[in-house]
């Protein structure tokens, strides 16, 4: 488990068609990355189709940044975890901390995605990750352990995959220490092993703290770090190799 790596670009509401025309890169990184490290990009709803088939026959993992807890009906807007399927996607974000904060999803809310997510064949990242306030007050391992045990729904281990987001350290100013991290991470695999005995220590927790080029390769040596989950830095090739590198 030690030497597994995913680093997984989330491109948030960012490109257009016109973007894929540097997907070659991408896919040219994936396959140049060591065998134990995966990567992925998560890309809005409008080019998953598109970069699926740029994707095709690659090692670069395709995915969805959301899905809606229903299989289809009058949800204007909102697309399924079927749609993201059949649209090419390998996996799907849930629970990320702007949608939490943005579109006020609970814990059930996420685990219902994430049941969709699974019948419709789709693997699952799950977001977790306390605010300035609940880390101030002392409360962010209880905060997170309260996420990932309303969020994630009963399933195989090995679809899961939880990303870490210390919400407290975005646009604040404040950055986490390795340390900071570690300890999260190292809490978080405590609750997984809790939660799916030694098939929990084989889930992969990625980091989702701002990670860039000149950070990473400290963030992905912290204890139980099996990776990054990406923002910014994934959008430009230039910010994202260095990324990608650092974990091999």
């Amino acid at each position: 488990m030690a030497d597994r790596k995913l680093i997984a670009g989330n491109w948030k509401m960012n490109g257009t068609h016109a973007d894929l025309e540097r997907f070659g890169a991408y896919a040219e990184l994936a396959a140049d990355a060591p065998q134990q490290v995966r990567v992925a990009l998560a890309v809005p709803h409008t080019l998953l189709f598109s970069a699926a088939e740029r994707a095709a026959g690659s090692r670069l993992g395709i995915g969805g940044e959301d899905c809606h807890a229903n299989e289809n009906g009058a949800h204007t807007g909102c697309v399924s975890a079927p749609m993201l399927h059949a649209a090419g996607a390998s996996f799907t974000i849930l629970g990320h901390s702007e949608r939490r904060a943005d579109q006020g999803e609970t814990d059930a809310d996420v685990k219902a995605k994430a049941e969709a997510a699974l019948r419709a064949g789709l693997d699952l990242i799950i977001c977790v990750g306390e605010t300035e306030a609940e880390r101030d007050a002392g409360d962010a391992e209880s905060v997170v352990g309260r996420q990932l045990a309303g969020s994630i729904p009963e399933c195989n281990p090995a679809r899961l995959t939880i990303a870490y987001e210390p919400v407290w350290a975005i646009g604040t100013g404040r950055t986490p220490t390795v340390e900071d991290v570690a300890a999260m991470h190292d809490h978080i695999r405590s609750a997984l092993a809790a939660r799916f005995g030694e098939a929990g220590q084989g889930v992969l927790i990625l980091y989702g703290g701002s990670v860039k080029a000149s950070n990473a390769a400290e963030l992905l040596s912290a204890s139980n770090v099996g990776g990054a989950l990406v923002g910014g830095a994934s959008l430009k090739i230039e910010d994202f190799r260095p990324i990608v590198e650092a974990a091999a």
